[in-house]
């Protein structure tokens, strides 16, 4: 009986989906894009050392939000901060730290994401779970790092139902290995060209010519536009598309939050540069970054050879650092593989019964047949 009773539970907390088969990831059904081959995974984690975490709390057709948590490795990131770029494309949103990511060029937290109500909950677990860290002793200052979109929409965002102990519990089930993507964590309740988005993943591994180097992206995809998918407008094809009752009520406003990871040894300023070009693979996808969308690209090294240790940050140091002229390769994977990524929120995504309305899955039986021919 009780375990009974624990299924029923358990049943009850799952997320309000339609009844669907099993989707395919973008290459899975057939769908490239780019010229860079992907790494293992396909997936920020293919960048050795980074681990994802996710909660996802859908308790209720009220409720679809969570939290997804990215760590750049799994040692004592405040000790061992990485360097890091950060870029504000549109800054309509909030995304907790910034400033001193951009000031001093270095992460020492978790990346965590969520919903735009719970950010302050996402950043007090971050404090907490680094001050318990070994080490962190004596430690009285702490940038937590917090990006967000905004779920209303799916989610009764105003009851602000992610609390401390659900993001800390993303920071601590972060792994590395194959990461889920669709209607989970930070992206259970997220929205794009007016289907059901979420969180999707990505990466790129370059020629041994070109250096090696694997870019990892990882997407919390909430943004409007016009759906292109491998330079094919679907979303006029569809007929679902921002301001297409004023061209021939839906609003182009949203956001979109693009953690980069890289294992080439780069400076905070190239690393910028990097989170700079993120853009250019969501404008592939058909983002009009209109006024009212918070479009913001985190992007670092887990590089040991620039990692800032406490032994490099008080001593003067040796750093290796990738040359200018060798960052063209680097910012062509990171196009590609934040393109991809969305893509892949979109293609994994179920249709979701919410709060405010129905998110449908984007429907690939309709989508797939318009991309035949396409690389």
């Amino acid at each position: 009986m009780r375990h009974a009773f624990a299924a029923l539970l358990l049943l009850s907390a799952a997320p309000v989906l339609a009844q669907e088969a099993p989707r395919p990831r973008a290459r899975e059904a057939g769908v490239t894009v780019g010229i860079l081959r992907p790494g293992p995974l396909n997936a920020i984690t293919d960048v050795a050392g980074v681990k994802v975490g996710q909660v996802t709390l859908p308790r209720s057709k009220n409720v679809n939000t969570g939290v997804t948590a990215i760590l750049p490795h799994g040692g004592n990131l405040f000790q061992d901060k990485v360097p890091a770029g950060f870029v504000a494309y549109n800054a309509f949103g909030k995304f907790m730290g910034s400033t001193q990511v951009a000031e001093l060029g270095e992460i020492e937290t978790p990346i965590l994401l969520t919903n735009t109500l719970n950010v302050a909950e996402a950043g007090a677990a971050s404090v907490e779970w680094t001050l318990a860290q070994t080490g962190n002793e004596e430690v009285r200052s702490v940038n937590a790092v917090v990006g967000e979109t905004n779920d209303g929409m799916l989610n009764d965002i105003r009851g602000r139902h992610v609390t401390i102990a659900d993001a800390r519990r993303a920071i601590e089930s972060a792994r590395a290995g194959a990461v889920e993507e669709g209607v989970v964590g930070a992206g259970t309740g997220t929205v794009a060209f007016g289907f059901k988005a979420g969180i999707g993943t990505s990466s790129r591994k370059l020629p041994a010519a070109l250096g090696g180097w694997t870019v990892g992206v990882l997407v919390q995809a909430n943004y409007g536009g016009v759906l292109t998918i491998a330079g094919v407008p679907v979303g006029v094809k569809l007929g679902r598309y921002d301001y297409r009752q004023q061209v021939e009520e839906k609003k182009a406003d949203g956001s979109v939050v693009i953690v980069i990871a890289t294992d080439a040894p780069l400076s905070d300023r190239n690393l910028r540069r990097v989170a700079e070009r993120a853009f250019g693979g969501i404008a592939r996808t058909g983002s009009s970054f209109s006024n009212g969308s918070g479009d913001y690209a985190i992007a670092f090294s887990t590089s040991d050879a620039v990692r800032r240790t406490a032994a490099k940050r008080n001593a003067v140091a040796a750093v290796d650092d990738l040359p200018n002229d060798r960052m063209s390769p680097l910012f062509q994977a990171t196009i590609e593989a934040t393109e991809e990524a969305v893509l892949n929120a979109l293609f994994k995504a179920q249709t979701v019964v919410g709060n405010r309305g129905t998110a449908e899955a984007l429907p690939l039986d309709k989508v797939l047949p318009m991309l035949k021919g396409k690389p």
